[in-house]
């Protein structure tokens, strides 16, 4: 999720994410939350951010559905950055500032200067050795990733070259549930599987589905999504080690899930984008 690449990738991201835009570092979204629609009360529980009146955010770009644009200068919207601005809101901060990083960076808690992580990471009984997650916020299964008329089944798959993102839950879930007779590929990042894919030089890509299916839409039907394993996964954002604001931050989004702030998230940012619902992607029996 760094850098979309597919011969003309930039722009096939760009459509997938409704209204994406350039490259860069890091920045504070104009309007202080974007496009996003913040809920709850302003001010009502209490942060202390490393910069001051701003809730600085990391994640993996590109990211199409969680996050509105192909670089930090470019978010305004999507379901982990409006889940951050709601945080952000309720802790009474009128900015959020987007950060890129490497994903296996992320899951190893090797960044800082940051008080929250999201870029759909699952917790792991691993990665919580190494990292402090929070309270998890989105269910999540692994899917399959293909070129439209590939030939790939649930039955053939494990005789195919698969691919995995490095630092991803699927490097595992391959290695060990689907066992393909050729070792899977790892690759750096998601954006290179998936130009892979695109390219043939791998039959079939596996990463989490919701992220499959927004490079799915965002290609204009050249890929498709043909079905995922139901492994009962879920994302949590990361938290610095011993940060003071775990606790506060694991109640807000106790909060938008009772209060339907993240149902809402979902339906406006994932359904539209992804081009469909990823709950109804046909299950593959896990081998």
């Amino acid at each position: 999720m760094a850098g979309y690449r597919f011969g003309t990738l930039a722009a096939v991201a760009a459509v997938a994410s409704l209204a994406l835009t350039g490259c860069g570092g890091s920045s504070t979204a104009a309007g202080g939350y974007g496009s996003c629609e913040v809920t709850g009360a302003k001010g009502s529980m209490s942060l202390k951010p490393v910069v001051e009146n701003t809730l600085t955010v990391e994640t993996n770009l590109p990211s199409p559905g969680w996050w509105k644009g192909l670089s930090p200068e470019g978010i305004d919207g999507g379901y982990e950055y409006c889940l951050a601005a709601n945080i952000a809101y309720r802790a009474g901060l009128d900015h959020v500032k987007v950060v890129n990083a490497s994903f296996d960076a992320l899951v190893a808690g090797q960044t800082k200067d940051y008080d929250i992580a999201m870029a759909q990471v699952s917790i792991t009984p691993a990665r919580e050795k190494v990292v402090q997650f929070s309270k998890p916020y989105f269910d999540s299964n692994v899917a399959v990733l293909v070129k439209e008329g590939a030939g790939v089944t649930a039955s053939n798959i494990a005789s195919k070259k698969l691919g995995v993102a490095l630092g991803t839950t699927a490097v595992d879930f391959v290695k060990n549930k689907i066992n393909p007779a050729t070792p899977a590929r790892v690759f750096q990042d998601t954006d290179t599987m998936v130009t892979a894919v695109a390219s043939g030089q791998i039959d079939a890509a596996i990463q989490d589905t919701a992220t499959l299916l927004g490079f799915a839409k965002g290609s204009s039907g050249a890929m498709t999504v043909i079905g995922q394993y139901k492994t009962g996964e879920q994302y949590g954002a990361i938290y610095p080690k011993d940060s003071p604001n775990a606790g506060a931050m694991n109640q807000a989004i106790d909060a938008m899930s009772a209060d339907g702030t993240l149902d809402k998230l979902s339906a406006t940012w994932l359904g539209p984008t992804l081009g469909g619902d990823p709950a109804k992607v046909p299950a593959f029996p896990i081998p």
